[in-house]
């Protein structure tokens, strides 16, 4: 059996989804004039391949931006979910932030910061290049999660395991965790290679 599709519908079962790379300095690190940018294009997927900085804004959603290349600052905003962002190249700070979830994030290659968030999961992420704090978050699982290059900081939070955490780069924060009555520092080493001081 043939089907017969016209040329139209041909490029659009070829053509490869497209994502726009962006610098935000294009826009002179204006959010506003980039979405006006990406709603005359069709809101399709981006890429920003700086920084882009929204602390305390009023943003509760970054569209269809998959990556920032640089530092993303959203602390202190009523963001509850990244979306379909997945990577972050540098630092992404939620610290405050009304965050629940890390969507499809797998990478960061900064610093982390999700302290004071009502953050209880890290879902697809693998990996922090810098450090990871979860300070006073209501963190229950780091999900995914293998490996931290600097400081992890649990201290406060109801983490009841480290999961599929192989290595700390720097010192493991474990105070007023459920863990402190699971584990020594003896048996914390024997799971996890900490580079590091373990705070119990």
């Amino acid at each position: 059996m043939k089907y017969i599709i016209t040329e139209n519908q041909y490029k659009l079962l070829t053509e490869e989804e497209k994502v726009l790379r962006i610098p935000l300095a294009a826009f002179n690190y204006n959010w506003d004039d980039l979405q006006i940018f990406l709603k005359h294009r069709g809101n399709p997927l981006y890429e920003i391949t700086d920084d882009l900085n929204l602390y305390k804004s009023e943003i509760k959603s970054l569209g269809n931006l998959t990556s920032v290349g640089g530092d993303l600052y959203l602390d202190n905003t009523k963001i509850k979910s990244l979306g379909n962002l997945t990577s972050v190249g540098g630092d992404l700070n939620l610290y405050k932030s009304e965050i629940k979830s890390l969507g499809n994030l797998t990478s960061v290659g900064g610093n982390l910061n999700l302290s004071d968030t009502k953050i209880e999961s890290l879902g697809n992420l693998t990996s922090v290049g810098g450090g990871l704090y979860l300070r006073g978050s209501e963190i229950e699982s780091l999900g995914n999660l293998t490996s931290v290059g600097g400081r992890l900081d649990l201290f406060n939070t109801r983490i009841e395991s480290l999961g599929n955490l192989t290595s700390v780069g720097g010192n493991l924060g474990l105070r007023r965790t459920p863990l402190l009555k699971k584990y020594s520092e003896e048996e914390i080493r024997s799971m996890v290679e900490v580079g590091g001081e373990v705070y119990l």
